[in-house]
């Protein structure tokens, strides 16, 4: 139990909605009532985006240009070219929808709330860590989508009017209209956190659920072998681990201080699965995003793994460099 409690609470969620899918599938007339409530909590889940996100800090984080800009062209352009590459390497070892799913992963923002912990435990800037998390996720409604079919996804989805027309009711829209709301229950949001917080991962697992039970129902478990998953998983950690080293040394050259290099680094190689699984369930049929959403299911639970270690290491040195001199 007391292994179990030191799990994500996302993480756990995943994994239960995965083992739901793999075992009882949505299909058939289940699916559109399943997916009907997909719609209406992604449609909550950025309602609720809007609520929590000050327009206050927006505009304070938005002067920050020296350590937004190049955070905004390391996670749109140099991941996403990453996502890319790594896309046409392993097309000819992968199904092609997973191996599709590397370029999705590759356009997406970052994370808010697990970049700014792991950014807090290592002693970064927590106020730029959290403002860019944002920031970049909105950048990400308007964004990712539009980036991924000009990279070469446009055989999976294509972005005509019907599609930005999904993206805005189903993204933008909540979003305003949490923007304008915010004033009248910022209150209510704020004492009720931890409500919230569960409502987030509940609608981000249940997004996820309807994408693999379209999987499972294509054949999920016999289509992708062994192989593929040991192929697909050292995809995912040379992805990591390139996330991580551009944004260490793309801070650097930046000339930012160590707390800023240390909130750019989480805010630079995390990826959110809170943004790609409810935008995969828009975007794609289900039997498609299921496969699509592969590696950033992988790359999620990695970024976990790897970033508690690093921000001890990197809190355990910024001590080191500030502790005062021992005597004689």
């Amino acid at each position: 139990m007391k292994l179990l409690s030191r799990i994500d609470p996302m993480v756990r969620l995943l994994v239960v909605a995965i083992a739901l899918a793999s075992i009882v599938p949505a299909t058939g007339a289940a699916r559109p009532v399943v997916q009907g409530v997909s719609n209406a909590a992604i449609f909550l889940l950025f309602l609720l985006n809007g609520l929590r996100l000050p327009r206050a800090e927006v505009k304070r984080g938005i002067g920050h240009v020296r350590f937004l800009l190049p955070l905004a062209l390391w996670c749109f352009g140099g991941m996403a070219l990453a996502g890319k590459g790594l896309s046409v390497a392993l097309e000819g070892s992968l199904p092609y929808l997973v191996a599709l799913g590397f370029l999705y992963l590759g356009v997406l923002p970052s994370t808010v709330q697990s970049a700014t912990a792991y950014s807090s435990l290592a002693g970064g800037n927590v106020a730029s860590s959290v403002v860019a998390a944002a920031l970049l996720n909105v950048a990400g409604v308007f964004a990712t989508a539009p980036l991924f079919a000009a990279l070469g996804g446009g055989a999976a989805v294509s972005m005509g009017a019907g599609g930005l027309a999904k993206v805005f009711a189903m993204l933008i829209l909540p979003f305003a209209i949490g923007q304008v709301l915010q004033v009248r229950l910022a209150d209510w949001t704020a004492r009720h956190k931890s409500l919230v917080t569960w409502m987030d991962r509940i609608s981000i697992a249940i997004a996820v659920y309807v994408a693999m039970s379209g999987a499972v129902e294509q054949g999920l478990w016999t289509r992708v072998s062994p192989l593929d998953w040991a192929i697909l998983l050292g995809g995912v950690i040379v992805f990591l681990a390139a996330g991580f080293a551009g944004a260490w040394l793309l801070s650097g050259a930046a000339r930012l201080e160590r707390p800023d290099r240390i909130a750019f680094l989480f805010a630079g190689g995390h990826k959110s699965i809170a943004m790609g699984a409810p935008l995969a369930a828009i975007l794609f049929p289900p039997a498609v995003a299921g496969m699509v959403l592969l590696p950033l299911l992988a790359y999620h639970l990695l970024q976990l793994v790897a970033s508690a270690p690093l921000a001890n290491r990197l809190a355990a040195r910024s001590q080191m460099s500030q502790a005062p001199d021992s005597p004689g």
